[in-house]
């Protein structure tokens, strides 16, 4: 009786062993789709940065900020205030212009006049 039970047991530890590779495999796609989203959103969604205590951070503001100021003719003053900006938010939105929106802090802080603060 024992070895009638055998091929069973084995054809068995077969179809786990595929069902348990093909979860695995879904799992890492998921997981690469995730990190790719991160990747992406890095650096431009408010506190994604990490606080400039380094001076690996600071290069990662100015390497976020010189793209944010890449298409303006003020660039002096708009890396000035992007720093300024990204310093406090720990954040710049992504593009040359627009996109607040990913990043509250970068949108909502506000001049004197009542003009934006962050370019």
């Amino acid at each position: 009786m024992a070895m009638a039970t055998k091929p069973w047991a084995i054809l068995l530890c077969a179809a786990l062993i595929v069902v348990l590779a093909a979860e695995h495999q879904a799992s890492s796609e998921v997981l690469a789709s995730a990190q790719d989203l991160t990747q992406q959103l890095y650096g431009t969604t408010q506190g994604s940065l990490h606080p400039q205590v380094e001076l690996r951070d600071i290069a990662e503001c100015g390497s976020r900020c010189y793209t944010r100021c890449s298409a303006t003719a003020f660039k002096k003053p708009c890396m000035f205030f992007c720093q300024k900006c990204c310093a406090k938010c720990l954040c710049v939105p992504a593009g040359t212009y627009g996109n607040k929106q990913m990043c509250p802090c970068y949108n909502n802080w506000k001049t004197k006049r009542g003009t934006p603060k962050c370019p």
